[in-house]
């Protein structure tokens, strides 16, 4: 959309380099740029390439947001939309930044420095390389330098960076399932404490508070504003309540619903639920002297509320749904049993002999040999003489 009433758009326009990082930029020659337009930019020494993010009057917006004054002199100019040769040269750079990582770190742990170098980033141009470390204490990286310089051939500039701007560099994915807030769309980190973590009655788990960058988590400060508005309206959490069965200390409270449970300093087991304005009532008779019976006057009966299960009447929820359904497998059937007398014998007896004797095996006749036509029946069987042809004479 062109501006109304034939004014000029803004002369800056917002850029991307490597991991997110941002800056702004003049647009001294009027080239008309787009988003997602490659461009070449001044830097010192020589040029950088990046790619257009933002342009027009939310440019104006952003840099009031980030504090930018859009009249600074120190802004620099965009040179040109970036030629086949710069974004070869670009990204011939950017090849050379993973295997220079892992050499960097050897050099570093030879020279037992307490130092992460966590990231390297080329300029557009190839002449300067930025080593961005991270470190607790104070390092003399002096020799590494000269080591640096020695060993890449480049210019080199060092840059320590706190864990949060590394996990904003490096990215990732959170514990609620998304990209990481200070990768994509948080500016400014905000010192996160941990009454942050208090004040929303969430335990002081470190393995849960803590995000990749080994820091309390940025979210914490989300809700923490709201949380303080409805404290407000509560007494103190180290309240005193004063009855005749004894002092009552609070134990936890519910500001959603506006509760407080307290229990006897006798009797930790059993939890009171009281109203906030109930509270209050009590703390102004104590205030005037006075101590209320007990604290079962003022307890609330809390009801249970029954659990809505989701009843998934079509089955659409379910997983294996389109799994195919596993066959019932028969019950193996029982082995027949085998002539009397032979329990062990699987085979199964043959129905037209059932006169045959039982008892041993060696008992049985063999079945298995033919029968001889010439025999008639009851007749012991006789042996078969087989003898040798002899020549004959």
């Amino acid at each position: 959309m062109s501006a109304p009433n034939g004014e000029a758009p803004f002369d800056c326009v917002e850029v991307r380099f490597k991991n997110g990082r941002k800056e702004f930029y003049r647009n001294t020659e009027k080239l008309t740029l787009s988003i997602g337009d490659i461009v070449a930019t001044l830097a010192s020494p020589g040029h950088d390439i990046g790619i257009v993010t933002l342009t027009g009057e939310l440019v104006k917006v952003q840099m009031k947001k980030k504090g930018v004054n859009p009249e600074s002199p120190e802004i620099l100019k965009i040179y040109r939309k970036a030629s086949q040769k710069d974004i070869d040269i670009w990204s011939a750079a950017r090849d050379r930044e993973e295997p220079m990582k892992v050499r960097a770190r050897e050099l570093a742990i030879q020279q037992k420095l307490e130092m992460k170098i966590s990231d390297i980033e080329f300029q557009g141009d190839g002449s300067k390389a930025t080593f961005y470390y991270t470190a607790n204490d104070r390092v003399d990286f002096r020799l590494l330098i000269k080591d640096f310089a020695k060993e890449f051939n480049t210019r080199i500039e060092m840059k320590q960076v706190g864990f949060r701007q590394e996990a904003s560099r490096l990215g990732g994915i959170g514990s609620c399932g998304r990209e990481l807030c200070c990768s994509t769309w948080l500016t400014d980190f905000r010192s996160v404490n941990t009454s942050a973590a208090r004040y929303q009655q969430l335990s002081l788990n470190p393995q849960k508070l803590a995000g990749q960058c080994g820091k309390l988590k940025c979210c914490l400060n989300y809700e923490l504003d709201t949380y303080m508005d409805a404290l407000k309206d509560f007494p103190d959490f180290d309240t005193k309540l004063v009855t005749e069965k004894g002092d009552a200390i609070c134990q936890k409270q519910d500001i959603f619903k506006g509760l407080m449970w307290f229990a006897y300093t006798n009797n930790f087991a059993n939890w009171h639920v009281l109203n906030i304005e109930q509270v209050k009532e009590i703390v102004a008779e104590n205030k005037l002297k006075n101590k209320v019976s007990s604290l079962e006057d003022f307890a609330i009966e809390t009801v249970d509320e029954q659990e809505k299960n989701f009843n998934n009447a079509m089955g659409q929820e379910s997983l294996t749904r389109f799994d195919q359904p596993k066959k019932k497998k028969r019950p193996n059937k029982k082995p027949r049993q085998g002539v009397e007398g032979n329990p062990g014998n699987n085979r199964p007896a043959n129905p037209n002999n059932n006169n045959k004797p039982s008892g041993n095996n060696n008992n049985r006749p063999n079945n298995n040999k033919r029968p001889n036509p010439n025999q008639k029946s009851g007749e012991p069987r006789k042996p078969i003489i087989i003898t040798k042809n002899e020549d004959k004479k």
